[in-house]
């Protein structure tokens, strides 16, 4: 079948979004430590999913503390340097550029430390993702 005979619904909630380096627009984030640019995935999806890339110019200089974050998933993808991750089942991950790590909603876990300089792609779904201080798991440094 031809692209010509294949059609599609569109959605219309679903806009096109485009965000070019050159208008990057930076919006308030969770960590005061770190850059967020907001891609346009927001709007364009009515607010079901948001893409931001995610940075910062200097190394965390204690961990965030043990949180869940209230969505059905948060996607991370390394562009640049490095992050330490904990999790509730006790494993504890390096990720570097060129890694990925998708935590579903409401799993605990907490960023240990990073590099000076980093550079990440976030993803979460839907958009709007509350973030819940926690205990730490049972085992877990606090």
């Amino acid at each position: 079948m031809s692209g010509d005979q294949m059609t599609a619904e569109k959605d219309p909630a679903m806009k096109l979004a485009i965000s070019t380096a050159a208008d990057a627009q930076f919006a308030e984030g969770r960590r005061a430590f770190f850059k967020y640019r907001d891609l346009g995935v927001t709007a364009g999806t009515g607010g079901r999913m948001r893409a931001q890339v995610t940075s910062a110019e200097r190394g965390l200089s204690e961990p965030t503390g043990w949180h869940y974050h209230e969505c059905e998933m948060q996607f991370v993808y390394l562009l640049e340097g490095w992050i330490d991750l904990e999790f509730e089942d006790g494993r504890n991950v390096r990720l570097v550029a060129g890694d990925s790590v998708m935590i579903p909603g409401g799993e605990r876990h907490q960023e240990t430390a990073t590099s000076d300089s980093l550079r990440l792609l976030e993803v979460s779904v839907p958009a709007e993702m509350g973030t819940v201080a926690c205990d730490p798991p049972p085992g877990a440094a606090g």
